[in-house]
């Protein structure tokens, strides 16, 4: 087996200590490292101070070391000036940042004569490092080479570093340290919680290590990946038969509960199902506040088969757009099932589509009661063979209790198109 590459990653910025700012940077860029078989063994988080970078930089011990943030045009940025320090070099203007700078701001409107000291100082970079262009920012990246390692500094906003790392850090680790082939293979389950689908799988999870796959439960709300991986070495194609192979084996073991892979987003995977039938959607949202129609139309194309929807938060627009009796709001309540079947019903009548689905529950954090308590949540789809609900109660904030809403109601509608489960 080749020799393990290994990384650490350095977090930069006061607001991340403070709890500001969620460093997502750094779960992403592990995610990302692990694809092309480099281990990330350390993730350090520390204040914009001089003496404390020197310090992580002068601590660094793996093969890659990976540092975000404290790149921006004021006075608390001084990342790229202990950079300086650390490598024994100066800032020099460098032209072609400079004229991204410069394009930037023009895009924005800006006068190049108004272009401001500050922002073209941006373009002021250390002389002995590699410029890592920026194409979707003012902070170039940088790397460095010392006694074999690589320091690469990058910018804290996260689609900017993503870009960068994409483009100009991960192809080019590869190329300079050539880590051990890992296949990956990542399943997308949702409709169950990860210690329900352990045991649920528990006796092929047993097969895997004959094969020499390890599986990893990578939980978030509503969602369960399962990643699936091994070392390929000089047998790349029989490594990647034996994952195919196993994963195969899963789809048969829980075909209901698997959505998708890799990328795929759940409404993305709903929205296919519907293009390629021809059908279309539409929505009627109480407690889910839109959430759902944001989803949906944040696949491009969606406009091919969802058609819009209603957001009855308030009862009279239930009754008024939605058709739902007022006798029945009444004796059931907004949150049940004949409500929300009749929302259903009626999003699908009013704007003529083949599917519809409907959510109306209790959010929170207020509004639950001994009957009711937050976290219920009834779900309808409404489709050409009839109705069909589901009650389900959501732990958790109430932007958890929307966001595992809206993706169970996405996956009964998956589950009716595909009729499984």
């Amino acid at each position: 087996m080749a020799q393990e590459i290994t990384a650490e990653i350095i977090s930069i910025g006061d607001e991340l200590l403070i709890g500001q700012t969620i460093n997502t940077n750094a779960g992403w860029m592990g995610e990302q490292l692990a694809l092309i078989g480099v281990r990330a063994k350390r993730v350090l988080t520390i204040s914009d101070d001089r003496t404390e970078i020197l310090n992580a930089l002068a601590a660094a011990t793996c093969d890659v070391v990976l540092i975000t943030g404290g790149l921006g045009p004021t006075k608390d940025d001084i990342t790229k000036y202990t950079l300086c320090e650390f490598f024994g070099t100066r800032l020099v203007r460098n032209k072609e940042a400079e004229a991204r700078v410069r394009e930037i701001f023009m895009k924005l409107g800006r006068h190049p004569k108004d272009i401001l000291d500050v922002n073209l100082a941006q373009a002021d970079l250390p002389e002995s490092c590699s410029v890592l262009p920026n194409e979707r920012g003012t902070a170039s990246g940088m790397w460095f080479e010392r006694d074999g390692r690589v320091f690469v500094s990058m910018p804290g906003v996260p689609y900017e570093m993503r870009a960068i790392m994409r483009s100009g850090v991960l192809p080019r680790v590869q190329e300079l340290f050539r880590p051990p082939t890992i296949v990956h293979r990542t399943i997308l389950t949702t409709g169950l919680g990860e210690s329900m689908l352990a045991k649920r799988i528990a006796d092929w999870e047993d097969s895997l290590s004959a094969e020499g796959i390890k599986l990893a439960y990578l939980p978030s709300p509503g969602i369960v990946k399962l990643r699936l991986s091994t070392y390929a070495e000089a047998d790349g194609p029989a490594a990647t038969e034996r994952v195919d192979r196993k994963a195969r084996e899963l789809s048969v073991l829980i075909p209901e509960l698997i959505y998708g892979e890799g990328e795929d987003r759940l409404q993305q995977v709903v929205g296919r199902l519907l293009k390629e039938r021809g059908q279309t959607l539409s929505l009627a949202e109480s407690c889910t506040g839109g959430y759902v129609s944001h989803l949906i139309t944040s696949i491009p194309g969606s406009s091919a088969y969802f058609t819009g929807g209603v957001v009855s938060y308030h009862n009279a627009v239930k009754m008024e757009e939605l058709g739902i009796p007022s006798d029945m709001l009444e004796l059931n309540g907004a949150v049940s099932q004949p409500v929300v079947e009749q929302m259903a019903s009626g999003v699908r009548s009013a704007l003529r589509t083949d599917w519809s689905v409907a959510y109306s529950g209790v959010a929170g954090p207020d509004g639950g009661t001994p009957e009711k308590p937050v976290g219920t949540v009834w779900i309808a789809v409404a489709g050409p063979d009839g109705v069909r609900s589901k009650l389900v109660n959501f732990p958790g904030t109430r932007d958890l209790v929307i966001e595992r809403s809206a993706l169970a109601g996405l996956n009964m509608l998956r589950k009716r198109l595909l009729k499984v489960g």
